[in-house]
């Protein structure tokens, strides 16, 4: 790699990660901390899960949900696994594929802001431009940005986006805790 590609990665790095940190903020600025007093007043309780609310879903939503349920048990075994390895290579196509399937449905999943894009989608279409990087770097044997890529997008894209489903109101919510 010339020089000038390194630099020129460097800095769309480091631009990726300044434009996810600042979704981030926010996002929890505007979304998270507006919700705190609300989920302060709430009655938690245990029940059983309200399968009817959430298999009477769109398609799109019920895609989404396995789509990325799927991703998050792959992305666990990739994470723990051995590295380099045949079984690491083809859990890690079926990874990107579960991974392209949350991002490309969730786009699809409008109900948050009245049938319009919200900001939720920020984090699909930086996943559809994060997940061609992390491959071009593991077929450039570029191990580093590999990982780094790959463990970015499990973190923002799997763990926050599922903290975020749970936020009071959201379907998995209502799911779980009325």
């Amino acid at each position: 790699m010339s020089g000038l590609q390194a630099r020129l990665g460097a800095i769309a790095s480091r631009l990726g990660g300044l434009i996810a940190g600042g979704v981030l903020l926010w996002f929890v600025a505007f979304m998270v901390l507006p919700a705190l007093p609300a989920m302060a007043t709430i009655h938690w309780r245990l029940q059983p899960p309200d399968w009817d609310l959430l298999f009477g879903q769109s398609p799109a939503i019920l895609i989404h949900l396995a789509a990325a349920l799927l991703a998050f048990g792959l992305g666990l075994v990739q994470l723990i696994g051995v590295k380099g390895s045949r079984v690491h290579r083809v859990l890690g196509w079926t990874w990107v594929v579960a991974m392209a399937v949350t991002a490309v449905s969730s786009l699809f999943i409008r109900q948050i802001n009245s049938g319009t894009f919200s900001f939720i989608h920020l984090l699909s279409g930086l996943t559809l431009i994060a997940l061609p990087m992390g491959v071009h770097a593991a077929r450039r044997h570029d191990v580093g940005r590999h990982a780094r890529e790959m463990r970015g997008l499990f973190v923002g894209a799997l763990i926050i986006a599922g903290v975020l489903a749970l936020l009071p109101g959201r379907l998995i919510w209502r799911v779980f805790f009325g």
